[in-house]
């Protein structure tokens, strides 16, 4: 049996395999200026440097820097915890912890949100990335962990499930769930 996959802190160690995931994403249609997700904001903010080496080093030290309170974000942004769901030089998703709810995450984004790349789902990678995540939510203070998906979004509705998620209720076309960190 191989090593199973880990979250970790990003790292450049799964560049050429991140940029897969990333191209597999933008064939979904992801990466557009209506697309508000972290994959959607990150293709458009770094996609034009992270094909670099050195660039894509910015990109990760970005992504570390932004769970400190201190960093610089934009308007109505808060410190967020970003992990990478990583086998050795292999990408397979990304989580986000944000450590506090704004009005919006309260509303639509709530605590956490992940990723799993197309080629890479229904293998329960997601089921694994978010339970993984909730002791690190707990660490920072996150009782009950504010996790949302579409209403129609069967499979992410039993991945917060699966993870003890409480369906609280649906606002916005979103499906509010809370789950336990310990």
């Amino acid at each position: 049996m191989g090593s199973m996959p880990k979250l970790v802190a990003p790292t450049t160690d799964v560049h050429a395999s991140f940029l897969q995931a990333m191209t597999e994403f933008q064939a979904e249609g992801r990466g557009g200026t209506d697309d508000t997700t972290m994959v959607g904001r990150e293709t458009r903010e770094y996609s034009n440097v992270w094909e670099t080496p050195d660039g894509f080093a910015v990109y990760v030290a970005d992504l570390r820097k932004a769970s400190l309170e201190e960093t610089p974000r934009p308007n109505g942004f808060v410190p967020s915890t970003t992990l990478w769901f990583v086998e050795e030089h292999t990408y397979f998703g990304r989580l986000a912890i944000r450590h506090r709810l704004t009005p919006f995450l309260l509303e639509v984004g709530g605590h956490i949100g992940y990723d799993v790349r197309p080629t890479a789902r229904r293998r329960g990678h997601a089921t694994a990335m978010l339970r993984g995540a909730l002791p690190v939510a707990h660490d920072l203070g996150i009782d009950s962990a504010l996790v949302t998906c579409d209403t129609d979004n069967v499979g992410s509705r039993k991945v917060i499930e699966a993870c003890g998620g409480v369906l609280e209720d649906e606002r916005s076309g979103k499906l509010r769930y809370w789950v336990p960190t310990s």
